[in-house]
């Protein structure tokens, strides 16, 4: 479960990448959730999932949404467009575990265990491995931003993934992953397209694209419901720092798929970071409940 949920959240940056070159982000990502809203509604219809009962599991459910969906990704696909470099905006991700480990420890009242802390300190490193063996440019004030609102941005987004996780664990860790996670894209589908329409000025999308589409049944299919019903499925069973510590490989990984799909570089450096990222994914998911 953990290594198939590497996998298809990385893949989510190299087609991503993709799906950028038709249609504008918000535009995409309203697509992206509105679909997997649409596949999850009949996956829970026909398999008769049982929906929440109460009109708070059904608020809970709804922040989730809006906090990993929405403030996730409309922050750091906004600061990509405000002119901060994917390399960084990698690293900004790649402080999830950490900050995930100390809310827990602070909410959740989760032990960190001396050998999860070497693993945390070991997994930075190995991230910022990956950073520095790209190349990274001067960070503009592209389409309308400056380069303190695309840093503002890409922390919101962080905000919005180590938040939503910890509130999944504290609230949401029964839900039925099939009625639960198409409440919780629902909920980032309309949030998603009202950004799009008031910032964007619209849905921009080249529809006739046939690789846009084959894009968007990926992202909705394998990363919006594959990776986070994973996610969600393990965070249940263990501790949130725990399935935090994953993300240490999600740079390392996405580099690896952007050589093997997109045929960028793949520098030496950066498969050393992949393997100090995979001991410290080792040291944390490790360490005993």
């Amino acid at each position: 479960m953990p290594w198939l949920f590497i996998l298809f959240w990385s893949s989510g940056y190299p087609m991503g990448k993709l799906g950028l070159a038709h249609a504008a982000p918000l535009s995409l990502l309203s697509l992206r959730f509105g679909l997997a809203a649409l596949l999850l509604v009949a996956i829970a219809g026909f398999s008769r999932a049982p929906w929440p009962q109460s009109a708070r599991a059904w608020l809970h459910l709804g922040v989730v949404g809006l906090l990993i969906q929405v403030l996730h990704f409309a922050g750091v696909y906004q600061a990509m467009r405000w002119g901060l470099h994917s390399g960084v905006a990698a690293l900004l991700i790649g402080l999830m575990p950490l900050l995930t480990a100390l809310g827990g420890h602070l909410w959740l009242a989760e032990r960190i265990r001396p050998r999860q802390a070497w693993g945390l300190a070991l997994g930075l490193a190995g991230v910022g491995l990956v950073v520095l063996a790209k190349p990274i440019a001067q960070q503009g004030a592209g389409d309308g931003g400056t380069a303190g609102l695309a840093y503002g941005m890409g922390l919101l987004g962080l905000a919005g993934l180590v938040l939503g996780t910890l509130y999944q664990k504290r609230f949401c860790a029964g839900m039925d992953l099939r009625s639960g996670s198409a409440i919780q894209m629902t909920v980032a589908a309309l949030a998603m397209l009202v950004l799009a329409v008031v910032v964007e000025g619209g849905v921009q999308v080249e529809w006739r694209s046939e690789e846009l589409w084959w894009v968007l049944l990926w992202l909705a299919g394998v990363n919006s419901i594959g990776a986070f019903s994973l996610m969600f499925s393990m965070v249940r069973r263990g501790s949130a720092s725990r399935v935090a510590a994953l993300f240490f490989l999600i740079p390392a990984m996405s580099t690896l798929m952007g050589w093997a799909l997109l045929g960028e570089a793949l520098p030496v450096l950066a498969l050393l970071g992949l393997a100090l990222s995979a001991a410290a994914v080792f040291l944390s998911a490790r360490t005993p409940a």
